[in-house]
């Protein structure tokens, strides 16, 4: 399945692992990476040296391409933006603001760069900052969210943008990947899938509640405050949407969140912790290693297309 992002990325397939917060480390990149895809470590809020650490482990474990996912809110963005340039990494996918202060130098170093996007005029804004592609991600992803569904934001950005796009939110399987590319995508990006990947270093409860989870299982919180968060329905999602229901503060709900979705992913916290996932989780049912999640899908999808 050769894409313009296949090509632009130098991967086998045009399937790209998602850089989620606390899950996307050096193990489960380097799996994708082996199997075809592009692994992501995210970087998130993690110590710049951690970040360093991980991109040599990952690099110990395979020579295929890996990239680097940078919250550019985070205080931390500046200096991975320089270590992404020292350890050699040539994909950067970005997200929450505006790459444009580091283009000049990650252009230079070559660099591929693929900001986050939830709406065509974001998306017309990266290219015009020198974007190489952009990720369109619907609001049925995990995690931080927009407003439009995938189905929607995919084709409108493809018709507003030369760049090539991928499609984010909602896809875990070959029917997911064939319906994007029918949309106009040249690849996808997954994130709920690969929280349940063998190689992906989640502790089993994490993954137990995605397996088990119902198509609606699903729940956002912070809609009121402007920061909409998908997530797995629990005890804490339900104190928080109270909360917010009376109207607490930003501030108030952001203390009942802090750490939580460390909780949940190291500790095994489902109950009091943040599960992040997407609305595709009812579609997960077990656990399968990263080759076998992207071979099959890559297989299935290729059975449509060809169908079609």
């Amino acid at each position: 399945m050769e894409t313009r992002i296949t090509e632009l990325l130098g991967i086998k397939y045009p399937v790209i692992q998602g850089g989620m917060a606390w899950i996307a480390e050096y193990h489960l990149a380097a799996a994708v990476a082996e199997a075809g895809g592009l692994g992501l470590i995210g970087a998130a809020s993690a110590p710049p040296e951690i970040v360093r650490e991980q991109i040599r482990e990952a690099k110990k474990l395979t020579d295929k391409p890996i990239g680097v996912n940078i919250m550019l809110l985070n205080p931390n963005a500046e200096e991975v933006a320089k270590i992404v340039i020292e350890e050699g990494v040539k994909v950067v996918t970005t997200g929450a603001g505006n790459p444009g202060r580091f283009m000049e130098r990650w252009k230079k170093a070559g660099v591929k760069v693929l900001p986050v996007v939830a709406s065509v005029a974001m998306a017309k804004m990266m290219e015009r900052a020198g974007a190489d592609a952009v990720v369109a991600e619907g609001t049925e992803s995990g995690g931080h969210i927009g407003a439009a569904t995938t189905m929607t934001l995919a084709p409108q950005v493809v018709d507003a943008v030369d760049i090539p796009v991928v499609a984010a939110g909602g896809i875990a399987d070959g029917r997911g990947l064939a319906a994007a590319m029918m949309l106009g995508a040249q690849a996808v990006q997954l994130g709920t899938v690969f929280v349940t990947a063998k190689e992906a270093m989640v502790h089993s409860n994490y993954k137990q509640k995605i397996l088990a989870a119902k198509d609606i299982d699903s729940e956002v919180t912070g809609r009121s405050t402007g920061h909409p968060v998908r997530c797995i329905r629990n005890k804490m999602t339900r104190e928080y949407l109270r909360l917010e229901q009376e109207g607490a503060t930003f501030e108030e709900l952001e203390q009942l969140t802090l750490g939580t979705l460390r909780n949940a992913v190291v500790d095994g916290d489902v109950v009091n912790g943040t599960v992040m996932a997407g609305q595709i989780a009812g579609l997960i049912k077990e656990e399968k290693s990263c080759a076998e999640i992207i071979h099959g899908m890559v297989e299935q999808a290729e059975r449509l297309l060809g169908r079609a």
